[in-house]
């Protein structure tokens, strides 16, 4: 029997989780937010991995366990593969998703002129503040894409870079 959860349902979820740590128990403190988020998708990513690959056998090299995660883990969670996965070789690693599915219903321009260079009455640029909102909504996939890799005994880094809504890119650190 699959089992699968509502994409409005992760959708809300995932933004309820985001507004709770970021403007709620961590308002002054994002650095505190950021590593709750992060720490809960790393519980998310280790879980989901360990059911994926039950029934696999252990992967050899870390590009093959990047490439599952490019292309089976991805499409189990977005039901989609990775668009683009580049490599220097020496353990970084750039997985590129031209359409990330959490980021596609977000906006970095808010002004209505289209300059995005607006201000709210406490003078601060109103499109850093989206800007950080949704790098605020990065954090959780980082950390399912770090502890997917973890419980496949890879130990990394992960950060996201966001090019142009909705496009993002997840740079991977493999630690030695």
């Amino acid at each position: 029997m699959v089992r699968e959860v509502s994409e409005s349902c992760i959708d809300s979820l995932l933004i309820e989780m985001v507004s709770s740590y970021a403007d709620r128990f961590y308002a002054t403190k994002p650095e505190l937010a950021a590593r709750r988020i992060e720490s809960i998708g790393f519980q998310v990513g280790h879980q989901l991995s360990e059911r994926y690959t039950m029934e696999r056998p252990r992967f050899t090299d870390h590009l093959e366990a990047i490439k599952f995660i490019c292309k089976d883990f991805w499409s189990e969670i977005f039901k989609k593969q990775i668009d683009n996965l580049k490599t220097n070789h020496r353990g970084t690693f750039v997985l590129q998703d031209n359409r990330f599915r959490w980021l596609s219903h977000m906006s970095i321009d808010p002004s209505p002129d289209g300059s995005g260079l607006s201000q709210d009455p406490s003078g601060v640029l109103v499109e850093n503040k989206a800007a950080q909102a949704a790098s605020m909504h990065l954090y959780f996939p980082c950390g399912i894409i770090r502890g997917a890799l973890s419980n496949l005994g890879i130990p990394c880094a992960v950060s996201a870079d966001i090019s142009n809504l909705p496009a993002c890119s997840f740079v991977v650190r493999i630690k030695v």
